[in-house]
């Protein structure tokens, strides 16, 4: 299991609930620390004495306050301390839960786990923290589940034209006429109505509102 972990959460309330699961796992060593810039200075601390953190838990959101800040969120801290220490494994524990955020954070900030606040979430917290131990990547069920069904359809140019003019307000009867005016085809409303209700079929969704707000969170509009 891990020896050194440090946790980054503003809630005083959440960050003990954190250390308390750690230390039922029997990490060795657990700090804590409410602001970025805090955690910042604990890992290059760490890193100069040559006694380094192995995992880094950290929230995205941080409530600012009085005190002003170098680092003001999760994603501009898990850069950071890339930066300095890439080895380190990097679990995000918060509420912002969209498959697009998630995605990107595994894509692009290169994260190991991510673990959504809500019911029974120290237990996965456990269940991400050994899984990541053993070279595993760990996402919490609800939110594997949106990004699978995310990444299994692909959207064509037509069904995101439609999405996006049913978002600015566009009656689905008035679409035909705007199609036909762009010169984008096809342009019937029976093919307007088709390529909708294959989107919601496929998506398991049953209404265009459902629709448009789907893909508003998956970043498709």
């Amino acid at each position: 299991m891990f020896k050194k972990a440090l946790i980054a959460e503003d809630f005083e309330s959440y960050n003990s609930s954190v250390q308390k699961a750690l230390e039922e796992l029997k990490i060795e060593i657990i700090d804590n620390v409410q602001y970025c810039d805090d955690a910042f200075m604990k890992i290059k601390k760490s890193i100069r004495e040559k006694n380094p953190y192995d995992l880094l838990i950290t929230d995205l959101s941080f409530v600012k306050d009085h005190r002003k800040q170098n680092i003001n969120d999760g994603r501009e801290l898990i850069n950071t301390i890339k930066g300095e220490q890439s080895a380190i494994k990097i679990i995000v524990f918060s509420i912002e839960d969209r498959a697009e955020i998630v995605d990107d954070l595994f894509k692009t900030h290169e994260i190991n786990g991510f673990v959504s606040k809500g019911r029974e979430d120290l237990k996965e917290l456990k269940r991400a923290t050994k899984a990541i131990y053993n070279n595993e990547k760990y996402i919490s069920t609800n939110v594997k589940n949106s990004i699978k069904t995310k990444n299994s359809y692909d959207f064509t140019r037509f069904e995101i034209t439609l999405v996006k003019l049913l978002s600015e307000g566009m009656m689905q009867k008035n679409i035909p006429d705007y199609l036909k005016e762009n010169n984008i085809k096809p342009s019937s409303l029976s093919s307007v109505e088709k390529a909708l209700n294959n989107m919601k079929e496929s998506l398991e969704i049953s209404s265009n509102e459902q629709l448009v707000a789907l893909c508003k969170d998956w970043g498709i509009i």
